[in-house]
C-alpha cells in the first residue's frame, strides 16, 4: 500500500506529519507536485516532479493509485477518481472521502461552483487550525493501524 500526496497544496505541517509516519511505519509515501519537493532520505519516501499544467499532478496520482492506497488531497474530483480505483482519499483537514460520501461532496462542490459563478461569495475555507491537524493525525493513524492488522 502507498500513501500518495497531492503535494502542491498540502500544508508543510501535514507533509512533516506524513514523513514521520512513513519513517515510523515503513509505509511507502510518494509526493507528487509540479515543483521540486524536499523529502527525507528514506527508501520508502519519494517525490515525483511532474510538468506544470492543469491537473498534471492529479492525473499522475490517478495513474499510479491502486486499490487500498490512501491519497492525501483537498481536490474533490481527484478524490472521486482514485476512489473509483478502490483507494481512499483524505483531506489535509482530516476529512475522509470514500465511496459512500464522495458523490455528495462532488454535488456540493459543483453547487458551490455554480453559486460563485453567479456572483455569490462564500468567503472560502477557514484557516488551517490545530483541530484540523489533530483530525488529520487521527484519520491517518486509523488508516495505518488497518494496514498493520
Amino acid at each position: 500500500m502507498t500513501v500518495w500526496v497531492d503535494a502542491d497544496a498540502c500544508p508543510v505541517v501535514i507533509r512533516d506529519m506524513l514523513f514521520r509516519a512513513a519513517e515510523r511505519t515503513g509505509v511507502a509515501l510518494t509526493l507528487i507536485a509540479n515543483q521540486a519537493i524536499r523529502v527525507p532520505a528514506a527508501a520508502n519516501i519519494t517525490a515525483v516532479q511532474v510538468s506544470s499544467g492543469f491537473d498534471v499532478a492529479d492525473n499522475e496520482i490517478v495513474r499510479r493509485a491502486e486499490s487500498g492506497d490512501l491519497v492525501i488531497t483537498s481536490d474533490i474530483p481527484l478524490a472521486a477518481e482514485v476512489i473509483e480505483k478502490g483507494a481512499l482519499a483524505l483531506t489535509p483537514r482530516g476529512e475522509l472521502f470514500d465511496k459512500d460520501n464522495i458523490r455528495a461532496k462532488l454535488n456540493m462542490r459543483d453547487f458551490m461552483d455554480t453559486m460563485r459563478s453567479s456572483g455569490v461569495h462564500s468567503g472560502g475555507a477557514a484557516p488551517f487550525s490545530q483541530q484540523d491537524k489533530q483530525t488529520f493525525a487521527n484519520q491517518l493513524d486509523r488508516y495505518l493501524s488497518r494496514l498493520r492488522s
